[in-house]
């Protein structure tokens, strides 16, 4: 149950993107096309997933032990190391991509790094120290809320590749009807906030 709760409060009823309003950066800037979304959505719920479980492994193992007798608390480091630890993540992706998909690096292109300095990654961090999860409950959360990231982005691409279909008014084309629409999608993952 406690892992049922865990899941599906951090993709749907606590969603980064849609309920927390961290991550709109990305969010934004990738969903113009479903393609894109979809390299972008990989690229964070696997850096989501491994910079939760090294920052929680190093928070409860590195940032606070004893040694011969005597607490050693250096928690106050946590923000730094855990941004080292996401742009090393980040890096290896980056590396990965440019091999492997050089077609969706370049589509991409400057929010691949951004994911670094994505207040995403390190909120969910941040929340697996504050609420003191385990190695395991922070990989897990880390992981499902990458996934509650990419389906938010992902709902959100589809809509704006349907919107250059329409023809809304001149005022509203471009960036505004798409605000107008994440708002829309966020009070709709407002609907779960009963679930948990």
């Amino acid at each position: 149950m406690k892992y049922l709760e865990l899941t599906i409060g951090a993709a749907l009823v606590y969603n980064f993107v849609l309920t927390r309003f961290l991550g709109i950066c990305p969010f934004l800037g990738v969903s113009k096309r479903l393609s894109t979304a979809m390299g972008m959505s990989g690229a964070v719920i696997f850096v989501m997933t491994i910079a939760s479980a090294c920052t929680a492994l190093i928070y409860n193992c590195l940032l606070k032990f004893t040694c011969c007798g005597q607490v050693i608390d250096l928690t106050f480091l946590q923000v730094l190391v855990f941004i080292l630890v996401i742009a090393a993540l980040v890096q290896i992706i980056e590396i990965i991509m440019q091999k492997l998909t050089p077609g969706l690096y370049q589509a991409l292109g400057i929010y691949l790094p951004l994911i670094t300095t994505n207040c995403a990654v390190l909120g969910a961090a941040t929340l697996n120290f504050n609420e003191g999860r385990s190695v395991l409950d922070a990989t897990i959360f880390g992981c499902f809320s990458g996934i509650g990231f990419a389906l938010a982005l992902l709902l959100f691409a589809s809509l704006r590749e349907r919107l250059e279909l329409a023809t809304p008014p001149k005022a509203f084309q471009g960036t505004p009807i798409a605000l107008i629409t994440a708002g829309i999608l966020a009070m709709a993952f407002v609907g779960f906030a009963g679930l948990c």
